[in-house]
């Protein structure tokens, strides 16, 4: 046992955090939740560019930056327990591979990579290490979805059969998302929010990508990559799940699931920085807006109490790699425009709503250095 989990909660001892990848995710939601989580803190920061590492380590008070060269510097300085890893997806072995090999303890955002052969090296990273991995499914730790996880648990909405989702966005062509192709496309960037919200809907692993299409808009400035995905997967007791994805459409973030005797929705459900909305629908409708609260401080704050307290955190390498494995799929489906098969696989958790919900007050994104939201700048779009 290390010496951060004997001494576990209420000792006022703080897990050392090194924010890897200080881009806009870090900058506008990260960072900014970290001093309110009472068991975490920035102790470094590991970027590429050193006006970022001057002004943002001014902000935060943080002296100790790196460049992405002295990565492996900065793991054996016994100033960091952790990092919060936010590279792009690619880089993301990369980065939580020789942080577990040197003890240190990985907060990766998903996707946990881009193909599931990288997931797999990095499930072995976990495997030979003394350390944690947690990927940051953030909204395994929000009231109003774990809410609904409750309502559908508890059988009032019968058999549930159909999970529906609409999950789209405005992208900034000068934004890197637009420039990296595929893996950085609206499949990896955000499928895994309508994958992930299907399997917790089902509890249940999908059987098969049924069929996927891809289509590019005109006008929107983007790579060379479908900006729109519609995508349906068949789970077991043929069970479907039908969702679109997309970068070039008006922002708009919801999902349904459908059962035999009533419905719930979510809208917003994905994004943060606002409350979320649930409302059933049957013989009884009903709504509730659950307060808006800080995801990533939420997340962060749990993972340093299962690192203080030697626990395996829920979203594991497990978790991700069984999205990973339905992306994987999705992608092949979309190049080859057959249905593709998935190669059998169990989950062996499932979220705890009572152990995993977190309420941390929401706060304030500071202004960003040399980064900037996904759409910002949305009025640069070239028009037809």
């Amino acid at each position: 046992m290390s010496i951060l989990s004997a001494i576990g909660r209420g000792s006022g001892k703080k897990v050392r955090y090194a924010i890897v990848g200080v881009g806009d995710i870090s900058q506008e939601a990260m960072m900014p939740g970290v001093r309110h989580t009472d068991n975490s803190e920035i102790t470094a920061l590991v970027t590429g560019d050193p006006e970022k590492a001057r002004e943002v380590g001014k902000q935060y008070g943080v002296a100790d930056t790196y460049s992405y060269e002295q990565f492996d510097q900065m793991l054996q300085s016994g100033k960091v327990d952790a990092i919060y890893l936010a590279t792009p997806n690619w880089r993301h072995a990369e980065f939580a591979i020789p942080a577990l090999a040197a003890g240190v303890h990985v907060l990766v955002e998903k996707p946990l990579e881009i193909s599931t052969q990288q997931c797999n090296a990095i499930r072995e990273a976990v495997k030979a290490s003394r350390a944690k991995l947690m990927v940051a499914y953030r909204l395994h730790f929000e009231p109003g979805t774990l809410a609904t996880i409750e309502r559908i648990r508890s059988g009032d909405l019968g058999d549930v059969r159909v999970f529906s989702s609409t999950f789209v966005q405005k992208v900034d062509p000068d934004n890197h998302r637009a420039k990296s192709g595929i893996a950085a496309g609206p499949i990896f960037d955000m499928g895994p929010y309508p994958v992930n919200a299907a399997r917790y809907v089902f509890e249940a692993e999908p059987t098969e990508v049924v069929s996927a299409v891809g289509v590019r808009t005109p006008g929107t400035g983007l790579g060379d990559f479908d900006d729109t995905v519609s995508v349906t997967l068949r789970f077991p007791g043929d069970r479907l799940a039908q969702f679109v994805l997309s970068y070039a459409l008006n922002n708009l973030d919801s999902f349904f699931a459908v059962g035999t005797k009533g419905s719930i929705a979510m809208q917003p459900c994905y994004t943060y920085g606002k409350p979320t909305q649930q409302m059933t629908i049957g013989q009884d409708e009903e709504s509730h807006s659950f307060r808006n609260t800080d995801h990533f401080g939420g997340e962060m704050k749990y993972f340093s109490d299962c690192i203080l307290n030697d626990r395996q955190p829920e979203p594991d390498v497990e978790e991700g790699y069984a999205d990973v494995r339905v992306l994987e799929g999705i992608v092949e489906a979309l190049e080859t425009g057959a249905p593709v098969k998935l190669e059998p696989f169990e989950r062996t958790r499932r979220i705890d709503t009572e152990a995993q919900r977190e309420t941390l007050r929401a706060v304030k994104s500071p202004d960003l250095v040399n980064a900037s939201n996904p759409g910002a700048g949305i009025d640069k779009v070239p028009k037809n």
